[in-house]
């Protein structure tokens, strides 16, 4: 009998040690559980305070426009305030500390006079150092919208290097003299200290040396260098130095605007090599007379195109590029390209000013300009993307069926609303082309 009870209470601590280890185990797969728990809370509230972060700086713009002597009327509906103070020379404010202090979750009205600027020192919750908006006083400005198609012809300055790669000596043998020597961007300006500007004199240059080292001196991110090179003799008996090099650029654009002083501005982004994708130095460039000769209409991720035949001569000159920015290429009309200035100028329309919904983009896809509806789904006020501050989709039917929305040639379209011009078209969406980016007008007008 007393064996019998050895064995219940040698069975009875069993079963009592496999409910301990099953209660230690429940236990740590409940605190590994809560341990999940915590952590996917953490990281969902970061996420959430991230994009409520990205949202709030991306609806308060880094740079507000103010006409000068009126009133304008802004909202942005965030939870901010803002403290505005007057800034000069000096860098002191003549606004007593805290005087004017605004409800960024309501719309403010903002009058002030002509030759001020300002700051609004903008705090979230009206708590947290957040960001610093400039107020900048403007004139008011009418323009004329164009929205005809533009032959651009740019020159470099110097001759950009494309790319470097390998070609066979004499002898078979592979080799690359400019790899790790040069780099795509790389402006070529000088080859032994004479000035350089054309592809053709560059490569006779590298011709003449007979296999000597040259020194180069080229712009690379804004700064001089010299660097030398061996040019070495290829199958067919020529001097080079394995490097792809170009002198200029050409396309087709729309020319978006006139102003009263015969100033123009077009595309609303600048000239990219098509090659490198970086912004082109320019010497000089020319505005030319286009007619559009084909239109490939845009497909579910094929972007559409207009092809344009240009002639390049003297009489079919409309103006001189003077500048090539990221915000569009600018320069000075003649006579011929006043001329195409037909219609009324319309002052132009802030950020602030622009709604979601109805509004028209001005185009020549016909062979005479047309305005087409639009509708503006989005506004970015404070993008990365300069270029891309309006969102809108095409949904003018006669347009649609000519182009199948946005093509490539349409960048610099005008963009009205309400009677105002407020943008220019810059870039289609490849997976959807009746939908597409515009830039502010404003900030067009900053270059």
């Amino acid at each position: 009998m007393r064996k019998g009870e050895d064995v219940i209470k040698e069975r009875a601590g069993s079963d009592m040690v496999i409910l301990l280890e099953n209660w230690k185990k429940k236990a740590l797969r409940f605190k590994i559980y809560k341990c999940a728990l915590r952590t996917t809370l953490v990281l969902s509230c970061l996420s959430l305070m991230g994009l409520l972060y990205y949202n709030i700086d991306n609806s308060i713009p880094s740079v507000i426009h103010i006409r000068a002597g009126e009133e304008e009327s802004f909202h942005l509906g965030v939870p901010a305030r803002g403290e505005i103070v007057s800034v000069s020379e000096s860098g002191e404010s003549n606004i007593p500390a805290g005087s004017v202090d605004i409800d960024l979750s309501r719309t403010v009205t903002l009058k002030t006079a002509q030759g001020s600027s300002y700051e609004m020192r903008v705090k979230l919750f009206g708590i947290l150092p957040f960001k610093q908006v400039g107020i900048q006083v403007i004139e008011d400005q009418e323009l004329i919208p164009v929205g005809r198609p533009i032959g651009i012809y740019v020159k470099t300055d110097g001759v950009l290097v494309v790319g470097t790669g390998e070609f066979k000596r004499e002898d078979g043998t592979d080799c690359a003299p400019s790899r790790y020597i040069l780099k795509s961007g790389d402006y070529i300006r000088k080859v032994d200290g004479k000035t350089v500007t054309e592809k053709d004199d560059f490569i006779e240059m590298v011709e003449r040396s007979g296999g000597r080292e040259i020194v180069l001196t080229l712009e690379r991110d804004g700064e001089l260098l010299e660097l030398a090179v061996k040019p070495e003799k290829d199958v067919s008996g020529s001097y080079k130095i394995g490097a792809w090099v170009r002198d200029n650029a050409q396309g087709v654009g729309t020319l978006t605007y006139i102003d009263s002083r015969g100033n123009f501005g077009a595309l609303g982004h600048g000239i990219a090599d098509v090659d490198t994708s970086m912004l082109m130095l320019m010497e000089d460039g020319t505005l030319y007379e286009t007619d559009i000769v084909d239109i490939k209409k845009g497909t579910t991720g094929t972007p559409g195109e207009m092809t344009g035949m240009i002639v390049y001569s003297d009489d079919h000159i409309l103006g001189d590029i003077t500048s090539n920015s990221s915000k569009g290429i600018f320069g000075v009309c003649n006579e011929k390209a006043l001329a195409m200035a037909s219609r009324e100028p319309l002052p132009i329309g802030l950020k602030q000013e622009i709604e979601l919904g109805a509004a028209q983009i001005l185009c020549t896809v016909d062979g005479s300009a047309r305005y087409y509806d639009v509708e503006i789904t989005a506004l970015h006020l404070d993008h990365d993307n300069v270029n891309r501050g309006i969102e809108l989709k095409v949904t003018d039917p006669a347009l649609l069926e000519l182009t199948g929305g946005i093509v490539q040639g349409m960048s610099g379209s005008p963009i009205i609303q309400n009677g105002k011009f407020i943008g220019a078209v810059t870039h289609v969406l490849v997976q959807d082309s009746t939908r597409g980016y515009g830039i502010f007008i404003e900030n067009m007008l900053e270059y």
